[in-house]
């Protein structure tokens, strides 16, 4: 998802929470470079101040209700009537006036991923794997899987992807940030510690070539 928030300290604190939370997180701090990346990256989710620099917010949000790649969730200072109304009409999905509590924003967020992505079970299952994405649990067989951030993440695409294979650049992109290394070996060695940590009979299967997908 793609933050776009003019005031750094704010956008650091929100961009912190919704990662501890599981969303991989972009920052953008003013309008024009929001639009430059929307443009290169198909984020589900943008969180959208509304009073921004360079390029107004109702300008950007006018022009991602255009492309349809991406939800919108527009923040402002003015929780009015008529100003949510507004924003409702330049074509944002939903709309939070500031200040808010942040367990609101989490789960708007989350009702927007959700509306974003083709429909699926709330609870994720393969081969004895239980995984439940809003409540962050993850479990084989009954025996609960302790997992880092990146390795939950890598768990729910390859579990989304229903045995499909998932190719290391879309994980890459869905569960890491525009900081990483496209050349990093950082899924290979993910994949590695999720496999030992899923127990055997293994779970995860490499194809060559293309990527990782469930077994079993």
């Amino acid at each position: 998802m793609l933050l776009v928030e003019d005031e750094q300290p704010l956008a650091g604190y929100i961009a912190v929470g919704l990662r501890k939370h599981g969303f991989v997180v972009d920052i953008a701090l003013d309008g024009r470079t929001a639009l430059d990346k929307c443009e290169v990256t198909p984020y589900d989710v943008v969180v959208l101040d509304r009073d921004l620099p360079v390029v107004h917010g109702d300008a950007v949000c006018r022009e991602l209700a255009g492309r349809g790649r991406s939800r919108v969730l527009m923040l402002t200072a003015s929780d009015a009537v008529e100003d949510r109304v507004g924003g409702l009409m330049l074509g944002a999905d939903d709309y939070l006036g500031k200040p808010f509590a942040f367990s609101e924003l989490v789960a708007r967020v989350h009702a927007l991923v959700r509306r974003s992505a083709p429909a699926r079970p709330p609870v994720l299952r393969a081969a004895g794997v239980a995984l439940d994405p809003a409540r962050r649990s993850a479990e084989r067989d009954g025996r609960l899987l302790r997992l880092t951030p990146k390795e939950f993440g890598v768990l729910e695409q390859l579990l989304a992807a229903g045995g499909d294979v998932v190719s290391a650049e879309t994980l890459l992109d869905k569960v890491w940030d525009e900081h990483a290394d496209p050349f990093t070996n950082a899924v290979r060695i993910t994949v590695g510690t999720l496999r030992r940590k899923l127990g055997d009979p293994p779970l995860i299967e490499t194809v060559t070539g293309a990527g990782y997908r469930i077994g079993g």
